[in-house]
């Protein structure tokens, strides 16, 4: 506000100042014109057997004027009395002589002088060996604007600036000083403030608003996906962990007869731990983009047909058919990270094996017309399907289903890093349920959607 009211002030100081100062010249430079006009009326136009009785006449009339006579020798020395405020060295007596009309000013004093032509009876009638001419002065500082106008004028042009600043400032910085109190709040863990916005602000505080309100909003969202990822790895390690210490404080007590199953019941629970930490990593070097992905070409038909054929076993114990539909080499070789997409493709086993009542099918097939050069990669179970409302969840963290058989392959971040991988490698993923009357999820990978090389 300040800054403003000193910008105001100044280009009131230069541009009045400027004003009255070419004001004055111009009014200065006027009155000498017209002086000039004056004078120069005063000594021409009459016959020569008139001019003295003219020339008596004037010398009456200048004597109640700002005027009078000045006579000048034929050597050029001014020999009457000159005006005050006016010297002979101004009024030019050479040029007088000459029969010009001599003119100019001294600060606010303007003058004219205009000679006066005489026959030689004349001049000698009036005893003049040189020259008299008409000079008449004027005094013009009052012409013009004064300084009390303008600094009256000025002070009122301030204070209407005062109160434009003063609105135009509380306008301004009411929007950042509510802003900066907001991210105060936020950096102090109150996630639930807001910046008000208002139909009136300004574009940029407007935005800056609606920027600062979407970043209170992404990190509250942060905060709730991180309590819920803690609660989930809490619970998904709590589980095993119980299972190892109960079974092992039976063993110790002797309260077990098979201490072999129970070995094996340690074993499972503590790869299913090893395997919970080990998702939990990739899925860590996966946000940092510290996973690596070489990306070589690769035969997709060999490894979607190894990867499923290791599935086979558990899903006989489990009862579940595993059907494999890969035909061979339905493209050629794709340019991706073989062990990567075998990662995808036992995850999305892992889980269709979790839901799965009777079947799982997996199924290679070439892309469509509109994208030749892809690879489609569908795994299907006949499990009772995903809820329509959170089939867009399926792939965040720890996304549990509400029904199924209770089987646990995975740590339940498997779908997660599929999608994380998938976008890796420069391919794209969704989730359909259900696939007909009965239930049912479909997954599906395509290969190749992005044409560019993954890094």
């Amino acid at each position: 506000m300040t800054a403003f009211i000193g910008l105001v002030a100044g280009v009131l100081i230069i541009a009045g100042a400027g004003s009255i100062i070419l004001t004055h010249n111009a009014a200065r430079t006027q009155a000498m014109q017209q002086l000039v006009t004056e004078a120069e009326s005063l000594t021409a136009g009459t016959s020569h057997t008139q001019r003295l009785v003219v020339l008596q006449t004037v010398r009456k009339v200048l004597r109640l004027e700002d005027a009078r006579f000045v006579r000048v020798s034929a050597r050029g020395i001014v020999t009457s009395a000159l005006p005050s405020g006016l010297t002979s060295t101004e009024l030019n007596p050479q040029a007088l002589l000459a029969g010009d009309t001599v003119s100019g000013r001294n600060g606010n004093f303007v003058f004219a002088a205009a000679p006066i032509t005489l026959t030689p009876l004349e001049r000698a009638q009036l005893r003049l060996g040189g020259q008299i001419a008409v000079v008449l002065t004027r005094d013009v500082g009052d012409v013009g604007p004064s300084w009390g106008y303008f600094l009256a004028s000025g002070g009122l042009a301030l204070l209407v600036a005062a109160l434009v600043a003063w609105q135009l400032s509380r306008r301004l910085s009411r929007p950042l000083v509510e802003a900066m109190e907001a991210t105060a709040r936020i950096a102090a863990g109150n996630l639930d403030s807001q910046v008000p916005q208002r139909a009136h602000d300004y574009a940029e505080s407007a935005s800056l608003a609606r920027s600062i309100n979407e970043m209170a909003q992404a990190l509250k969202d942060g905060r709730s996906r991180e309590r819920h990822l803690l609660l989930s790895v809490s619970h998904d390690l709590r589980t095993p962990l119980t299972s190892i210490r109960g079974f092992a404080e039976a063993i110790t007590d002797g309260a077990v007869e098979d201490t072999s199953k129970a070995a094996e019941v340690i074993i499972a629970e503590s790869r299913r731990l090893e395997r919970l930490v080990g998702d939990l990593l990739d899925l860590t070097k996966l946000e940092s983009r510290q996973m690596s992905i070489n990306a070589r070409p690769t035969d997709v038909a060999e490894v979607v047909h190894t990867t499923a054929e290791g599935f086979r076993p558990p899903a006989e114990r489990s009862g579940v058919s595993l059907v494999i539909e890969v035909p061979p080499d339905p493209v050629g070789p794709m340019l991706i990270d073989p062990d990567r997409l075998a990662q995808i493709l036992a995850n999305l086993l892992e889980n269709a094996l979790a839901f799965a009542l009777s079947r799982v099918t997996v199924v290679l097939r070439a892309g469509s017309p509109v994208l030749p050069e892809t690879q489609i990669i569908t795994v299907e179970d006949d499990g009772p399907g995903i809820p329509p409302a959170d089939v867009e969840r399926v792939f965040e963290r720890f996304y549990q289903a509400d029904h199924g058989p209770s089987r646990r392959f995975g740590s339940g971040l498997g779908l997660a890093i599929v999608a994380e991988l998938a976008s890796a490698m420069g391919a794209t993923t969704r989730a359909e349920s259900p696939i007909d009357r009965n239930g049912g999820s479909r997954f599906t990978v395509i290969l190749g959607a992005n044409k560019q090389a993954p890094g």
